[in-house]
């Protein structure tokens, strides 16, 4: 399916940690850091943390299937953290990690938010990629991982956000 075809069909939809279709998500994410690093993320987040209006986390369907997911929740004042960036292997490569970030980004930026952060890792050139291409760049580690050798920490201004200082 191209790219077109699949925005045609993709639906983002607001969810809580409790939604089944979640669950799966977060856990397939989970089993992916493990191939990947050789354990889960150790790094905790609060089911209230990606509720509205604290944060927001969203399911990406195709066909109602659940493909995807991502969410954001307040990091520090003015700041949110994406979370649980997830896209399943048979959905990659087609935008839905893109429009999952996009909708973030435009709800964090609507929800008063001016700066968001996120935290990969060296083992992750897919996210990074997808995050270079929508103008992350590097910034201050922080969290659990704020030392830990192969953690890349990104961040950028959302639109319409004031630059730091400004």
């Amino acid at each position: 399916m191209c790219t077109s075809e699949l925005s045609q069909r993709l639906v983002l939809r607001p969810a809580g940690y409790d939604d089944p279709q979640v669950a799966e998500l977060v856990e397939a994410v989970q089993q992916e850091y493990v191939v990947r690093y050789g354990g889960r993320d150790a790094m905790e987040v609060d089911p209230a943390e990606v509720l509205p209006p604290r944060g927001l986390l969203l399911v990406a369907e195709v066909g109602g299937e659940a493909v995807g997911c991502g969410a954001w929740r307040v990091h520090a004042p003015g700041t949110v953290e994406v979370k649980r960036m997830y896209v399943a292997p048979h959905a990659r490569r087609q935008g839905v990690a893109e429009a999952v970030l996009a909708r973030l980004e435009a709800t964090a930026a609507a929800a008063g938010h001016r700066r968001v952060v996120l935290n990969s890792g060296d083992r992750q050139p897919e996210a990074l990629a997808l995050y270079a291409r929508a103008g992350y760049t590097p910034v201050a580690g922080y969290g659990v991982y704020a030392d830990a050798p192969g953690a890349v920490f990104l961040g950028k201004q959302l639109a319409g956000g004031a630059e730091e200082g400004s």
